[in-house]
């Protein structure tokens, strides 16, 4: 009998391996998973607020929050068993070493996007959700506030767009060099553009929606992508925020936008996003490895440290 290990957070800053529940469906042995700090921190953090532990629970998530509870979203493993033996999936499901999931759920790999960069799945799922929401054109002056990994992959998809000014905006000055290298401009926020046709928000903090508020111009749209838990958030609306007509709106990768779903699938747009990630260029948004077996011991310090971008966890098959 399969047995399979999961990441469990059990309480305030602690997590700990525990047996996990295999499901249902067709086997799948883990390879590689990757941490997703914004989310997983305010879950490691007990911060998840009451009025959204349903709204939360991710697939195949054991326990209750806060604690203790098995969370994460971006594994890719290889099928163990049936006709498909061999194949390289995608799969939103925690960090365990193994587990049975529907073949409706399992992401075939595109043959061009190495399984240790396809962690990003999720992550580029998001940010071509925010893109959608957003409306950005070609042509269009872009900033994204905030150089995490959904801003940076953001970025990189809006400055395909022909044309586009596209500047991520960061209070790290060190992630000029990763903004090069996706083909944007970077700035520090003091020294943010302004009359930004769009302006995309994923620094989770009150400053930087007041930076991105800043740069939009008249009638723009501030695409409000962060998610800050319990916190408090305050909203700079006084000003010119009125006489510029500005909009904000939120972007929440549970829904796809209504303009698209009567044509995209969930399954569509993961298939999508995978597609994505076939750019090597992208693996600069791995900032880190660990092997599962050693994950408890620096879980927390992966998702405390602000140089975090996607952190890969190493599954070792036998």
């Amino acid at each position: 009998m399969t047995h399979a290990l999961a990441l469990w957070c059990v309480d305030m800053g602690t997590a700990e391996i525990r047996p996990g529940s295999l499901g249902d469906g067709v086997l799948v042995e883990a390879l590689f998973s990757g941490i997703s700090r914004g989310t997983e921190r305010l879950v490691f953090e007990g911060r998840v607020p009451a009025s959204e532990y349903e709204r939360m629970r991710g697939p195949a998530m054991e326990g209750a929050f806060p604690f203790p509870v098995k969370y994460g979203y971006n594994v890719v493993g290889r099928i163990a068993e049936g006709t498909n033996k061999g194949q390289l999936v995608f799969a939103l499901h925690p960090h365990q070493t193994c587990f049975r999931s529907s073949e409706f759920a399992l992401v075939p790999l595109p043959q061009n996007v190495p399984p240790d960069r396809a962690v990003l799945g999720a992550n580029m799922e998001t940010a071509l959700n925010l893109l959608w929401d957003s409306g950005a054109a070609a042509g269009d002056r872009i900033a994204v506030i905030g150089a995490g990994v959904v801003g940076a992959l953001a970025a990189y998809l809006a400055s395909r767009l022909p044309g586009a000014e596209v500047t991520l905006v960061d209070l790290n000055a060190e992630r000029s060099s990763l903004a090069e290298s996706l083909g944007c401009q970077f700035s520090l926020p003091e020294h943010a553009p302004q009359d930004c046709d769009v302006v995309f928000h994923l620094s989770a903090s009150p400053a930087g929606l007041a930076t991105a508020i800043d740069c939009a111009g008249m009638e723009a749209t501030v695409v409000e992508g962060s998610w800050y838990g319990d916190a408090k958030t305050s909203v700079p609306l006084g000003g010119a925020f009125h006489s510029r007509r500005l909009r904000i709106c939120s972007s929440q990768v549970g829904q796809i936008p209504p303009t698209r779903a009567p044509r995209w699938s969930y399954g569509r747009r993961m298939a999508k996003a995978l597609e994505l990630l076939a750019d090597p260029v992208l693996d600069t948004l791995i900032s880190g490895e660990t092997s599962f077996t050693e994950l408890p011991d620096h879980y927390g310090g992966i998702l405390s440290d602000p140089a975090t971008l996607c952190h890969r966890i190493r599954y070792d098959l036998p």
